[in-house]
Formats: C-alpha cells, sequence, structure tokens
C-alpha cells in the first residue's frame, strides 16, 4: 500500500478518542486504593484532630504560670498525673500544676500549652520550667487540619499516599473509585511458543505476551492474556470468550496490509474495522475495530511495532476509561545527529538522552529489541517533516513519562 494511502496518526487517534467510554465504578477497601481513581467528592465524617492534642512530648501547664520566668530564673510547678498515647487524664489543671504528657495525647482540663521535655528538669513530682510560653504553644487544637464536613478530595482525584492519609484522617475506611477496565490480550501466532533455550523448526519466543501484560498494568489497567493459532474459527472462539469476560481486546500478529490476514478478517466479520494501516514507523499496519460496542486494537507481531503502537493508540485510551486525565508530554532535546525520515509519515525513533542530547538509536527492523533496551525515550519526527539535522531541536518521549 502507497503511503498516501495510509491513514494519517491524528486522524486514527480522533476515530479512536470518538469511540463512546463507558465509565463503571466500585466501592473497596482504603487500603486497596493506592493508585485508583476516586468516583465521589470525599466529605470528612469528623474533626482531626478530633480533640485538642499535644504537638510534643512534655507537660501540659497554664501558659501564663510561666510568664517573666526563663533559664535562669526557673518556674516551679507539681506534677499531678502522668499519662501516655492513648490515655485520658481527669485532672482539671489549676495554677501550679503539671501534667506528663505524650506526643497526641489530649490536653487535659484547665491546661493551654505544653512545654518540651528539653526546657524542663524534674526530680519526683517538682518540675522546674526554664522557658516563657504562649497560650497555644505546642498544641494541635480539633480540626485543625480537617473539619467535619469539609471537602477533601474531590472526584476524578488519582490516589497517593498522602490522599489515603488524609482519608483516612476523615473517617473513611472504604472509597468509591472507576473500575480497572480489563484487557484481553491475545497473541497470535502458529510459530509462537513460550521462553525455551530449545527451539525447533520455525519457533519463535512469544516476547509479545511478556511485553503487553506488563504495557497494560502500567496503564493501571487488568491484563489477561491469552494465544490462538492463525485460524479463522479458533480466532473467532477466542474473540466471542474475550468479549464476555473484557472490556478491551488487544491482538498482536494478523494484521497485515497487503493481503487478508485472520485477525482483521474475523474482526471485520463479527463487527467493523475502523482504521487498518497508518503512516506511522514503526507499526504500519495497525487496525483497530469495534465488535458488539467493545474495542479491539489489533498490533503488530513485531514486538517494537507493538509496543510503539500500544505508546501512540492505546495507552491513553485505557488511561481514559479510569478517568485517569493523562496525556503524553513531550520534551525537547537537540538531535546528536542527523535522523532521516519521510514527508507524510510520522516516525517515532527510539533515542537515548544524555544531558540536552539526544542520541538516536539508529538499529533498523521493527522486532529488534535491543533498540528498546538501549533507549530511554522516542524522538518524535512529525509527518511534515523530512527528518531532522544534526544539532536540531526535536520534541522528545521519554519513557518514564508515559506511566501514570
Amino acid at each position: 500500500m502507497f503511503l498516501s494511502e495510509l491513514m494519517s496518526v491524528e486522524k486514527a487517534l480522533k476515530i479512536i478518542k470518538n469511540v463512546e467510554i463507558g465509565f463503571y465504578n466500585e466501592k473497596i477497601g482504603l487500603k486497596d486504593a493506592y493508585n485508583r481513581v476516586i468516583a465521589e467528592n470525599v466529605k470528612s465524617l469528623l474533626d482531626s484532630p478530633p480533640f485538642d492534642k499535644s504537638a510534643m512530648d512534655g507537660y501540659a501547664i497554664k501558659a501564663e504560670n510561666t510568664f517573666g520566668f526563663s533559664e535562669t530564673n526557673p518556674a516551679y510547678f507539681k506534677i499531678v498525673d502522668r499519662i501516655s498515647a492513648g490515655q485520658l487524664s481527669n485532672v482539671n489543671l489549676k495554677n501550679g500544676e503539671a501534667v506528663q504528657i505524650a506526643t497526641g495525647t489530649p490536653i487535659p482540663e484547665g491546661a493551654n500549652a505544653v512545654v518540651m521535655e528539653e526546657y524542663t528538669h524534674a526530680k519526683s513530682n517538682d518540675l522546674e520550667v526554664a522557658t516563657t510560653l504562649t497560650p497555644g504553644e505546642n498544641i494541635s487544637f480539633r480540626g485543625e487540619d480537617i473539619k467535619k464536613g469539609e471537602l477533601v478530595l474531590n472526584t476524578g482525584k488519582l490516589l497517593r499516599p498522602q490522599d489515603l492519609a488524609i482519608m483516612a484522617s476523615a473517617g473513611h475506611d472504604k472509597i468509591r473509585v472507576y473500575k480497572k477496565p480489563v484487557v484481553n490480550v491475545i497473541t497470535t501466532g502458529n510459530e509462537l511458543v513460550k521462553p525455551t533455550s530449545r527451539l525447533q523448526g520455525g519457533q519463535i519466543i512469544n516476547s509479545n505476551y511478556y511485553t503487553l501484560k506488563s504495557l497494560v498494568e502500567s496503564c493501571l489497567a487488568v491484563p489477561e492474556l491469552s494465544h490462538c493459532i492463525d485460524d479463522h474459527n479458533l480466532m473467532k472462539e477466542q474473540l466471542k470468550r474475550s468479549l464476555k469476560a473484557s472490556d478491551v481486546i488487544i491482538t498482536t500478529g494478523g494484521t497485515a496490509i497487503s493481503k487478508g490476514d485472520v485477525v482483521v478478517d474475523v474482526v471485520g466479520e463479527m463487527g467493523e474495522i475502523l482504521i487498518h494501516g497508518v503512516s506511522i514507523r514503526p507499526g504500519k499496519p495497525f487496525a483497530f475495530g469495534i465488535i458488539d460496542k467493545k474495542p479491539v486494537f489489533m498490533l503488530s507481531g513485531y514486538p517494537v511495532a507493538a509496543m510503539v503502537q500500544f505508546d501512540v493508540f492505546i495507552r491513553s485510551y485505557l488511561m481514559q476509561m479510569q478517568n485517569i486525565d493523562w496525556k503524553p508530554v513531550p520534551v525537547s532535546k537537540i538531535a546528536s545527529k542527523k535522523i532521516p525520515s519521510t514527508l507524510g509519515r510520522m516516525d517515532y525513533v527510539r533515542g537515548k538522552i544524555e544531558g540536552e542530547v539526544v542520541h538516536p538509536q539508529m538499529i533498523k527492523g521493527s522486532g529488534v529489541m535491543r533498540s528498546m533496551v538501549k533507549s530511554d525515550c522516542y524522538i518524535i519526527i512529525e509527518e511534515n517533516l523530512e527528518g531532522i539535522d544534526e544539532g536540531e531541536s526535536c520534541d522528545v518521549l521519554m519513557y518514564d513519562r508515559l506511566k501514570v
């Protein structure tokens, strides 16, 4: 097929983006909520802290009893109680009295400050305080962090460790989140086998099985993997099973543009092919279709091409299904040497960043995995460019920034 007959990357992305996405949610325990997206606004069920508490280990006293006193002229107190974390003092503190207190412990009645142990000297129940305090010093007041009924997190938030902490402090042990999409990955090909050092005949190790599984997981989605040989009827049955058990289907292999190939034929028979052949390198034989309102992404059998196709066409879709606000953000680097390209085709060249310079990994072939291992970014050459000259600025998409 001629380059002019292939669909542009921009048009392909628009078609995929226009496919309606169903958003589903579920309630889960807070302990399982890391890296999930909230599907509701979260308000605090209580004040946090729930009482006035000590911010230090020390002694609860009346601050005014220390006015005018110092290290050379200490104030004297009588220790009337000692409480540790989780305990509550029943003392109503009077002038000249102190309660030994631990960090996080409720402030006794009558006290309005806590003196740090470093500024005290205790002997039996006698206490010297060698500093002046102000009312409220070293006390965390009730509701200081969160007030009951206050909005603490908005819907659509991707939960980080600190977000889980504030929800727990707000009294929540369960939270409603968007469901992770289940992605059925079907690798195809008679020649594919599990990793082994004893290949026979034309056998090839099925590296796409592991690549696609981890790529799906990097989008926080749930991969389910299977393999099917190049047989029309078997492929049809596998797709039927996958449609029942998943939200998205990804296939690898069987997408050749120049001739009928099993995967594209079966998807076209069961549903509708919306894309077949895109002006991108590597990854020209990309296809996309719909069966029973479910998206089917058909990737190349060549590992590097499949990885590029996933990053360009699938990654943002899986993020969107979880209501994750994500988009690839390239950075600008300087090309260390000339990178040729062809007008009308978008190239994703593997590159290695060194400071402000990017070195293109000019290893040819869609299946050369070493180029991916040695690289840490894609150098993006837009369709309207014939290449990038040595020393010219170029857009670079870092692999690390592709993940959530």
